[in-house]
């Protein structure tokens, strides 16, 4: 197993702590946090730099004025990066983290990534109170 599926696994490990996972065919993970689907994925950048990479679909199909409110929001994050995407539908909402991976236990891991997503669960909630 190389160095990126090796983080994958620990990801998986440290997720199933709290989540039902889904592994997809190219090792991805896959889960949900209440409503909100979340995706893991794994990259040796260069020799001994394994980066996991963390995306939340915060919310979908919003209101086009919701960039301001999620631009204002974002500074007051320390894990990820807010950012939307327009659509015919309505603007979306990605909550985005990556970090490096190796050597990192399941145990610690899994608190890193609980501390990500329950940010995009909070997040979801001001906004859906606030746009919808």
């Amino acid at each position: 197993m190389n160095a990126s599926g090796e983080a994958l696994e620990a990801a998986r490990k440290a997720l199933e702590l709290f989540h039902d996972v889904s592994v997809d065919d190219d090792g991805a993970l896959s889960f949900r946090h209440g409503d909100v689907p979340c995706a893991v994925q794994g990259m040796e950048l260069a020799e001994g730099l394994t980066v996991l990479s963390l995306t939340v679909v915060v919310a979908w199909d919003l209101p086009g004025d919701v960039a301001v409110w999620v631009a204002e929001r974002a500074g007051q994050g320390l894990f990820g990066t807010l950012g939307v995407i327009a659509s015919e539908r309505g603007t979306d909402v990605m909550l985005r983290y990556a970090f490096p991976a190796d050597g990192l236990k399941p145990e610690p891991l899994s608190t890193l990534l609980m501390l990500v997503v329950s940010t995009a669960s909070q997040v979801r909630g001001e906004l859906l109170s606030r746009f919808s």
